[in-house]
C-alpha cells in the first residue's frame, strides 16, 4: 500500500467510509479511549478541527480498548460520551485494534510507515498520526504531545 486512500473503515453508526473520500485533504489519526489520562485530549482535538476544517483537515478518532481497558464501551456509548463530554464532531470510528494480529489495516500501515520513540508499534491510547494530501505519512505524535502543538506542522501541511 502506498497510502491511506486505499482503505476503508467502519464509522461508529456501522457504515463504511472509504478513506478516498479524504483525497487530497490532511488527516489526523488517532486512537482513541474514553476512560483515559490523555482523554481530555478530545477537547483540543476538536478545536483543531474546528479551526482547521475550512482550509482541508480532517481529525479522525479511531476507539481502541487494547490499553488499560479504558475504552470497554460499545460504539454507541463512546459515540455519546465524546459528543457530551467533549462536543466531538469530528468522525469517530467504530471500535479497532491497533496493534498485534488483529490490528486494523489502516494502523498496520501507519505503524509499518512511521516510528515511534520505541519502534514502530503503538504504545497507548491518543497516538497521533499526521497524514499529507497526497496520503502518506508526514509525521508521528507520542500521546504525551498535546494537540495544540501540532499547529505548526498541521499548518505546513495544509499549505502544500
Amino acid at each position: 500500500m502506498t497510502n491511506i486512500y486505499q482503505f476503508e473503515a467502519e464509522l461508529l453508526d456501522g457504515k463504511n467510509k472509504a478513506f478516498t473520500d479524504y483525497e487530497g485533504k490532511v488527516l489526523l489519526i488517532v486512537n482513541t479511549a474514553s476512560k483515559c489520562g490523555f482523554t481530555p485530549q478530545f477537547a483540543g482535538l476538536e478545536k483543531l478541527y474546528e479551526k482547521y476544517k475550512p482550509q482541508g483537515l480532517e481529525v479522525l478518532g479511531f476507539p481502541c480498548n487494547q490499553f488499560g481497558g479504558q475504552d470497554p464501551g460499545s460504539n454507541d456509548q463512546i459515540g455519546a460520551f465524546c459528543q457530551k463530554n467533549y462536543g466531538v464532531t469530528f468522525p469517530m470510528f467504530a471500535k479497532v485494534d491497533v496493534k498485534g494480529p488483529e490490528a486494523h489495516a489502516i494502523f498496520r500501515y501507519l505503524t509499518n510507515n512511521s516510528k515511534g520513540i520505541l519502534g514502530s508499534g503503538i504504545k497507548w491510547n491518543f497516538t497521533k498520526f499526521l497524514i499529507g494530501k497526497d496520503g502518506t505519512v508526514l509525521n508521528r505524535f507520542a500521546p504525551t504531545t498535546k494537540p495544540e502543538a501540532l499547529e505548526e506542522e498541521i499548518e505546513k501541511a495544509l499549505q502544500k
